[in-house]
């Protein structure tokens, strides 16, 4: 099913890029205006500057962030900052991280994948998307004719392409080796050799491949490759732009972790915070977890013990502004089947999220589907120390903890064709910018 294919990347020169440290960033979507700010001046070619150029006051339709990221791009090459390597490759990735105390390294391939709409099953989403942030991405690639980013997918490997890539890690050196400003190790391989390249391209034949993070992008190329064909004398069907970059990574891979999406709400006055709390019970077991001035951080953690300790169950830590205490949201049995059995499909039924945006936001809360995309409501975080806090500070007023899903929800609902909600998933630590690039015009 799925149509990989190694190609020729676009990579920083180390003759020129000592450390690579300094030209890469997560994706752009979880960067901030500030941090946005922060990697433009942390160095002249950091690859912030075509991936999310600075926008300015004087920017025009000749003049802004989509046309600068262009000629950045074209000077790059042509000074030899970026060069594109000559034989067609497949690149293998190593992330080394902390997890739960522990280490753990998460192994990839990056490789281009022949689009397909998501009606053909090969490629599949598992989540909704913005509209707003694939109008912006189009017009970068449009201005660009190039992937910065990788669409972040995974598969279930029934063939044993992970055993073909550990060999690769561990009889050669890697062409990239650095550490991240979060302390992340990354090493890089090239595949260049034909008949390892043929085996992992049969590999993925009978394969479907199920996008984990990068659903805007994913769809902007869609988006791009019908306007190039619409624009494009000649087009056919081995044109660059009918493939996308892709990091593909094992769903069995002991390094794809999935971290919880916290949900934030501000505005929230305080007689309907206590009116939540008051109608949760009639659907929900409610805990209190005491907060004692002595020992805070106790409470803290009791709240995320029981949390974690119940994943299997649908739990819900509920932070709310002014409260003394708080609480553990306990789902009863049979609520969810009987409220709305004939409107949520059984795979997506079983998600926490699905609990809280049904039950307790769209039924609790009185919200409307378009409360969910304001931005001005509802904001997220995967840290739970930093949910807490924003409600403690007064930044928001409540926070609803989550656990996370498990990437066997996310497979199975997928393959349903179903989508989750926005924001469900925070797969860590995100695939970095600036390790390969791949051009997408002749």
């Amino acid at each position: 099913m799925a149509d990989i294919s190694p190609f020729h990347g676009i990579r920083f020169n180390p003759e020129k890029i000592k450390d690579l440290a300094g030209v890469v960033t997560p994706p752009y979507d979880v960067i901030s205006g500030e941090e946005q700010k922060q990697y433009h001046d942390q160095h002249p070619n950091n690859v912030i500057r075509l991936d999310k150029n600075m926008p300015t006051n004087e920017d025009s339709p000749e003049n802004n962030p989509y046309t600068r990221a262009a000629r950045h791009f074209k000077d790059w090459l042509e000074s030899g900052i970026l060069k594109e390597d000559r034989e067609s490759s497949f690149y293998v990735t190593t992330v080394r991280f902390e997890s739960e105390g522990a280490p753990v390294t998460r192994t990839g391939l990056i490789a281009t994948v022949r689009l397909e709409p998501f009606s053909s099953g090969v490629v599949l989403p598992h989540e909704e998307t913005f509209s707003k942030v694939k109008s912006e991405r189009l017009e970068l690639m449009k201005a660009c004719h190039a992937n910065f980013s990788h669409i972040f997918s995974v598969y279930s490997d029934r063939r044993g392409v992970s055993e073909t890539l550990q060999s690769i890690t561990q009889s050669a050196e890697p062409i990239q080796h650095f550490t991240d400003d979060a302390g992340h190790e990354h090493r890089v391989w090239r595949i260049t050799d034909p008949d390892i390249q043929h085996t992992i391209r049969k590999s993925f034949e009978n394969q479907r491949l199920f996008i984990a993070d990068g659903h805007h992008r994913y769809e902007t190329a869609l988006n791009y490759r019908q306007w190039l064909k619409d624009n494009t004398n000649g087009f056919d069907d081995n044109h660059p732009a009918n493939f996308i970059m892709m990091y593909l990574c094992a769903v069995e891979d002991p390094g794809l972790i999935i971290l919880p999406t916290h949900r934030l709400l501000s505005g929230i006055p305080e007689n309907a915070r206590k009116k939540l709390l008051a109608d949760a019970k009639e659907f929900f077991d409610v805990e209190t977890v005491g907060i004692p001035e002595s020992d805070r951080d106790a409470a803290r953690r009791e709240l995320a013990s029981k949390i974690r300790e119940e994943h299997k169950k649908h739990v819900i830590g509920l932070v709310m502004k002014n409260e003394p205490a708080y609480y553990f949201l306990r789902l009863k049995e049979g609520v969810m089947e009987s409220l709305f059995a004939d409107d949520i499909p059984g795979p997506l039924m079983g998600l926490d999220v699905t609990v809280l945006t049904n039950l307790i936001f769209l039924r609790l809360m009185g919200f409307e589907k378009k409360d969910l995309d304001d931005e001005t409501l509802m904001h997220y975080t995967s840290r739970d120390d930093d949910a807490i806090d924003s409600v403690h500070n007064g930044g928001n007023d409540i926070a609803f903890i989550l656990n996370p899903p498990t990437n066997e929800q996310v497979r199975l609902i997928a393959e349903a064709g179903y989508t989750m909600p926005r924001k469900t998933t925070f797969y860590y630590p995100k695939v970095v910018t600036g390790q390969v690039m791949n051009r997408l015009e002749r």
